[in-house]
């Protein structure tokens, strides 16, 4: 029997099931999505235990963040668009089937009308994303965040990544895949710039964040125009804002994508920036100190170059970490990141002036 349908019969009786697809083609996880004889679809994922140390301690924040967001997301103005948070199901003995290889399984509600994208191709989308973590990082601004796990240690410690790979370099034959000197090069000219978020955290908003808010994590209503959901809430912890607003500006401003055709298209869009900004601030603008502001372009370019140089360290070690299609897709991927910081790092100073122009208008 596969693993995804017995997985499922933990959740679901087996004359409810009528299909079960690989659904989306995420970096970590197994998706699947299960349709029932009813007509109704769920989201059946297996949570990678090679990722996750502790993959329990994901399910458990899961429960707590995904209960606050249906409570505190009940109680918002009427005239404010919904936001769908992710819903857990339940089965025979709980709402995790535990595989015999260690990896929990989990079943969710297919949240109605949401559609993913991958890219961002005008201002109105890249507002929406803005205002879609700005109204996340609100909503759970009332949850303790001492009360989640920490699911990834080390997750966005950009100077412990650099550690990784100065440790695969170090070590004869633990490197499997030729050296890139263009990779190299860069790396080494911005170790200096590792420590940006590190030092002076006292002076950065904290709270609940997503700890991986790429476009792809978003959910669009059915036009296309309006944010309905966050999804992937593995990663969710205690954290910077900052590392949730830079990994999602990366992500909506970089108008080639994650995997463009050739690394070198990608490029940050300024006026992308400016309208995520915009939703942002509509939002969430009095949970940012002005410490966070001046630190924000900053943080844009390192969080682009932590992914580029996770990525190329996995493409060291033989992709261990990432799911690949090919050997050398995660080369490619650092490569586009590494160009992505380029960019953002020649137009830093334009950038700067529209973070002071925003912040300096009336919330």
């Amino acid at each position: 029997m596969k693993p995804e349908l017995q997985a499922a019969l933990f959740f679901v009786p087996e004359l409810n099931i009528v299909d079960i697809a690989p659904l989306g083609a995420g970096n970590v996880n197994d998706t699947f999505l299960l349709t029932l004889a009813t007509g109704e679809e769920r989201i059946l994922q297996r949570v990678n235990p090679a990722v996750f140390p502790e993959p329990l301690l994901v399910m458990r924040n899961l429960r707590l963040v995904s209960e606050h967001l249906r409570m505190a997301s009940a109680r918002q103005e009427a005239d404010v668009h919904p936001f769908q948070p992710v819903l857990l199901c339940g089965g025979r003995a709980g709402d995790v089937y535990l595989a015999e290889d260690g990896a929990p399984w989990r079943l969710l509600h297919r949240i109605s009308g949401g559609h993913t994208r991958q890219s961002v191709n005008s201002a109105k989308q890249a507002r929406e994303l803005g205002r879609g973590l700005g109204l996340f990082h609100r909503l759970l601004s009332t949850l303790d965040p001492t009360g989640l796990a920490d699911p990834l240690p080390g997750f966005h410690v950009t100077p412990a990544y650099l550690a990784s790979y100065d440790l695969v370099c170090a070590r004869p034959g633990n490197s499997l895949r030729p050296d890139n000197p263009f990779c190299r090069q860069f790396i080494e000219q911005r170790r200096a710039t590792t420590r940006l978020l590190e030092d002076g955290r006292e002076r950065l908003a904290a709270g609940v964040i997503h700890g991986d808010p790429k476009v792809a994590n978003f959910l669009f209503d059915e036009e296309g125009e309006q944010v309905i959901s966050l999804i992937d809430l593995d990663t969710v912890k205690p954290g910077l804002l900052l590392h949730d607003l830079g990994d999602a500006l990366r992500s909506c401003c970089n108008t080639a994508g994650e995997t463009p055709v050739a690394p070198d298209d990608a490029l940050f869009e300024p006026g992308l920036f400016t309208a995520w900004l915009e939703g942002y601030c509509a939002e969430a603008r009095m949970l940012l100190s002005d410490e966070d502001l001046s630190r924000l372009v900053d943080a844009v370019a390192l969080i682009a170059f932590e992914l580029g140089l996770r990525f190329y360290t996995d493409y060291l070690e033989g992709d261990r970490y990432f799911k690949v299609a090919d050997a050398g897709q995660n080369l490619q991927r650092a490569l586009t990141q590494f160009q992505l910081t380029r960019s953002i790092e020649r137009q830093r100073e334009e950038l700067a002036l529209i973070v002071a122009l925003l912040a300096a208008e009336p919330e």
